[in-house]
This record gives structure tokens, C-alpha cells and sequence, in this order.
């Protein structure tokens, strides 16, 4: 049974975006130091997760609760703005996706953190960032929230420490202070606001992940221009889990399940939506923690992405997808080049973490092209 779309949202982009220029990225003197000890830091966790279970794991995003095949359809007669890099003329991609939550270890979903959702697009033409110039693919690496937990590299350094130090300790007690964490998130909503930081600790509220609205949080070049990107439920089964609670207290893998559920039934599509910065003030470029007023420049629709139904996850479809994947915004076109200090921290760290991964597993972790299938 395939998904119904009940609504679409419309591509009219603002009439004034900012073009790029090399100078909205100011690095810090000291940067590069940084970047190595954030590297080294998320390093140390895959080591402690795999001297404790024997298998290498991403140093977040560990555990995946959906690995997902599907067909990207960029949309026909988008204005100029909007027509740049991949999105530049009507045409249809292969993608693999994958549904997870944060931590670097494997925890009971009730320690309840926020959802990411990975996307690769195979069959990409065009001239290639740096490092992937043999690849085809472009990835989009989102959460469900749309600003980051931080606004840059060195403050996600001392964040990322912390959450090192208690990597695969005390899971019962990650539940505890999990349930007083959306509690307290709880408290923030009713009076209208949210968290960030509440929901990065283990507060994110029991809610169904394919609800969720998806976030890249940080900038990427868009062409001639600067963007977000975001991902959003549209098919009509998909719209109907927005916000719905989802108990996961007594099932580990209360999320998977759910996600194996649906696609085991029905399909679901998503739109592909970018977010054209037309101010520098009140949308930088270097501060993550920072929303971009969508007052000011809203997301519009650039690409469709279906998904029919599937098994969403098995053991043999993690191998494949959690094993021998990975997703990183520097795997991608030029003109898709990830903007800002989180994103420039990102690359040498997600290499570093696919690496050790390949290395653990005996698994070869090359880019896949358009034949690449996930097995049933």
C-alpha cells in the first residue's frame, strides 16, 4: 500500500537571499586544536563501546531504528534561487536513509534523546567537495530540532567531553534521570517554549519519530547562495503521527518497532525543504544555536522523497546500512559545501569515526552509487 499526500507546501522563495561569499566563515586562531581534540573525544567513544561490546559503532547516532530505500524526486520549474546545485533541473535519485537517536552507546529508548535522521542521495553529478571527489553521493544529516545544542565548535568540545565521561555507564539510571528530564521538558512546552538543552540530556518527549519535522540546524552553501535544510512529513499516514506519544517504557527498541510497524503496512513521503538566508545578522552563518526567523525567509519545497513500504530493519539490514554506511554533509557537490565551525569540526571527526568503524568491523565503508540496494 503506498502513502497519500494530503498537502504540499509551496516554493516561493524570497525575493532578496544573500549570495555566498567565502567571507561569512571566520575560524577561530586556534581551530584546528579544536577540531583534533573534538575528533580524539568522539574517537573515545567508539573505543569505549567497543572494548566493552566488541563492535565498532558510530560516536553518536550509535543505534538506528530505521534503514530506510526510496526514491528522491527533485521538483520541476523551480524558480532560479531555487534551482541551484543538485536541485537545478527535474530529475529523480535513489536514496538510503537512516532513522536514530544521538548517544555514541546502545540505550533502552526510554532514555529518551533527540531523533536524527541521515540521508543519502546516489547518482549525484557534478564537481565534488573535497575528499569525495570519486563519490556520487550527497548527504543530508538531520534533527529534529532547528538549531543546534550549541553555537560552536569549542563549546560542543566541552559538551562532548561530558558526555564521554558517561558513555556506556549506568543505563538504569539514564532512565531515571531521562523521565525527570521530560518532565521538566514537559513543564517548558505547556507555557508555549522548549528546551534544547533539556532535550539533548535525555528529555526529548516520548513522541512517535516519524512525526517529527527534521532540521540539517547549521548552513550549507545552496549554489549561488546560503540555506537550511529541513525535512518534513507530508503523506497523509506520516501526518497522522505528528506529536502522537509513543510509550516506549519496557521495550528497548520501542521506536524500532514502531518504524518496522509502519513501513510494514504503508509507505510515507516527505518534503525537501531549504531555507534561503537573506540576512547575516539575524541568520549567521557561525552560530549554530541560533533559529533562523522564518518570518524572514521560510522553507520552501524543493524535492520529494517516497518511500514505499519495506522492512524497515532487520539484523541484515543493519549490517548493510549501519556497518557499512556512513552519512556526513562533506560527503556531497561544491555546491552543497557545509558552512560554519560545527560543520567544518564535523568532517575531519566523521572520518575519523568511519574509519575506526571500517577498520573494527572488516567492513569497506566506499560511497554506493545508484545500484546500491538494502537487502530485504
Amino acid at each position: 500500500m503506498s502513502s497519500s499526500v494530503s498537502n504540499s507546501h509551496p516554493s516561493t522563495p524570497p525575493s532578496n537571499p544573500l549570495r555566498y561569499d567565502p567571507s561569512v566563515e571566520t575560524p577561530e586562531a586556534d581551530e584546528a586544536e579544536t577540531a583534533a581534540a573534538l575528533a580524539d573525544t568522539l574517537l573515545s567513544i567508539s573505543k569505549t563501546t567497543y572494548k566493552d561490546g566488541g563492535h565498532g559503532l558510530r560516536s553518536v547516532h550509535a543505534k538506528s531504528h530505521g534503514l530506510l530505500v526510496g526514491q528522491l524526486e527533485v521538483l520541476d520549474g523551480l524558480p532560479p534561487v531555487l534551482a541551484q546545485g543538485m536541485f537545478a533541473r527535474a530529475d529523480r535519485y535513489p536514496v538510503v536513509m537512516r532513522l536514530s537517536t544521538t548517544p555514541g552507546d546502545i540505550l533502552p529508548d526510554s532514555v529518551s534523546t533527540p531523533r536524527g535522521f541521515a540521508i543519502k542521495v546516489m547518482g549525484v553529478p557534478g564537481e565534488r567537495l573535497p575528499g569525495s571527489e570519486r563519490q556520487t553521493t550527497q548527504d543530508f544529516v538531520l534533527v529534529n530540532g532547528p538549531v543546534f545544542a550549541v553555537p560552536d565548535g569549542k563549546t560542543f568540545l566541552g559538551n562532548l567531553k561530558l558526555l564521554a565521561a558517561t558513555t556506556d555507564r549506568a543505563p538504569t539510571a539514564k532512565k531515571v534521570v531521562s523521565a525527570g528530564l521530560r518532565g521538566a521538558e514537559a513543564v517548558v512546552e505547556a507555557f508555549g517554549g522548549q528546551s534544547v538543552t533539556l532535550k539533548t540530556m535525555g528529555g526529548e518527549p516520548e513522541r512517535h519519530i516519524l512525526g517529527e519535522r527534521f532540521y540539517s540546524q547549521v548552513p550549507i552553501r545552496y549554489g549561488e547562495y546560503m540555506a537550511k535544510v529541513s525535512v518534513v512529513p507530508v503523506s497523509d499516514e506520516l501526518m497522522a503521527l505528528s506529536g502522537a506519544p509513543l510509550n516506549v517504557n519496557g521495550k528497548p527498541d520501542g521506536l524500532r518497532e514502531a518504524v518496522v510497524d509502519f513501513f510494514g503496512r504503508t509507505g510515507g513521503t516527505w518534503e525537501l525543504r531549504v531555507q534561503l538566508c537573506t540576512d547575516l545578522e539575524t541568520m549567521p552563518i557561525e552560530n549554530a544555536a541560533v533559529e533562523w526567523p522564518e518570518e524572514k525567509s521560510p522553507y520552501v519545497t524543493v524535492a520529494r522523497i517516497t518511500v514505499e513500504p519495506q522492512t524497515a530493519w532487520s539484523p541484515e539490514r543493519s549490517k548493510a546500512g549501519d556497518d557499512r554506511l556512513s552519512f556526513s554533509p562533506w560527503h556531497g557537490l561544491a555546491a552543497h559545501r557545509p558552512l560554519g565551525s560545527i560543520m567544518r569540526m564535523r568532517r575531519h571527526a566523521y572520518e575519523m569515526s568511519a574509519r575506526f568503524r571500517a577498520e573494527r568491523n572488516g567492513d569497506d565503508l566506499g560511497e554506493p552509487d545508484g545500484s546500491f540496494r538494502l537487502p530485504a
